[in-house]
């Protein structure tokens, strides 16, 4: 290798290593992994948006009530124009369809996701829906199209408390770890 390639590869190492601190980080996964639990606790250091309260209490962001699943259909357009120059934490299973840096997606075994639904009160229907979305790594796919995998950081959430995932959230947005996309793999459910 000459020594230009060598001082190149080098740079790159450092990059990957040092991110450093992103502006806007979507913290994203299925319903019940644990993003709302998970950034209540980064509120101290980071302006956290829970945007799916935002939608339910501000009629100009959805558009209608889905009756079947009994849930809002959100206006994507509005929402971003709700939200402006942004930066911060953005919490929600929608917010990596929005700007941002890094993507944070957190993962969790498609059972407790089915339970933790259930303890909630949703439906059997969709609680088991969102339980094959997370087999099917949809949000994970859909972080990965829209960001790239370089800027997608997966936490498995099914064993961690809460303060561990938070912990995992905060590296990501330091730029203290690197991208994960595609580590966690729930197939077997299916």
């Amino acid at each position: 290798m000459s020594d230009d390639a060598e001082a190149a590869a080098r740079a790159d190492a450092e990059e990957r290593t040092d991110r450093g601190r992103a502006d806007r980080v979507a913290v994203t996964g299925t319903p019940g992994t644990g993003k709302s639990t998970a950034t209540a606790l980064l509120e101290d250091e980071y302006d956290v948006i829970h945007l799916n309260e935002r939608i339910k209490s501000d009629d100009d962001l959805w558009t209608e009530r889905d009756a079947d699943r009994d849930t809002l259909v959100a206006d994507l357009d509005a929402v971003r124009d709700h939200l402006g120059d942004w930066t911060g934490v953005l919490d929600s299973h929608l917010a990596h369809r929005f700007d941002v840096d890094r993507v944070v997606v957190l993962r969790c075994r498609p059972e407790a996701i089915e339970s933790r639904l259930a303890e909630r009160g949703e439906s059997s229907e969709t609680a088991a829906e969102n339980a094959e979305s997370e087999a099917l790594d949809v949000i994970l796919s859909e972080a990965v199209a829209e960001h790239g995998a370089e800027n997608v950081y997966e936490v498995d959430a099914t064993d961690r408390e809460p303060a561990a995932v938070a912990d995992a959230i905060r590296a990501a947005v330091e730029g203290e770890r690197e991208p994960s996309a595609g580590t966690v793999d729930f197939i077997d459910y299916i």
